[in-house]
């Protein structure tokens, strides 16, 4: 079990995107770890002006929130594809494929939602 709370500042926690090949596209921070969380996931992202990610992705169980920091963007969720803004929060339901694509600023996002160990299926190239 985990201490009483964990501090962690998010820009200190790994960049995952350049282990990945996606350097160039995204930086993508997975804090769960860090802050010793057992049951919550939480992820930061900033996708680079006009880039979408490289693949799609989808939960069979967790429900996931996203709210935007920072620029704006869009976000394909299977068919339908919808703008967000600064401070906008998207709940996106299991089994929803979702990928995202950066306006010209940017665009800067956290991701939360339930913890569920092998709980998403990637799918490359899904945009395109």
């Amino acid at each position: 079990m985990a201490g009483k709370y964990t501090l962690k500042q998010i820009t200190e926690v790994e960049d995952s995107a350049p282990n990945f090949g996606f350097g160039e596209i995204q930086e993508v921070r997975f804090a769960t770890k860090d802050l010793d969380a057992e049951a919550t996931g939480l992820s930061h992202h900033r996708l680079k002006a006009g880039k979408r990610n490289p693949f799609g992705h989808k939960h069979e169980d967790a429900e996931e929130v996203y709210v935007v920091i920072a620029g704006s963007g869009r976000a394909k969720l299977d068919d339908e594809i919808v703008e967000l803004g600064q401070l906008d929060a998207l709940r996106v339901a299991p089994g929803v494929t979702r990928a995202f694509e950066a306006g010209a600023e940017g665009l800067e996002l956290l991701a939360f939602g339930p913890r569920h160990e092998g709980d998403g299926e990637i799918f490359p190239g899904w945009w395109s």
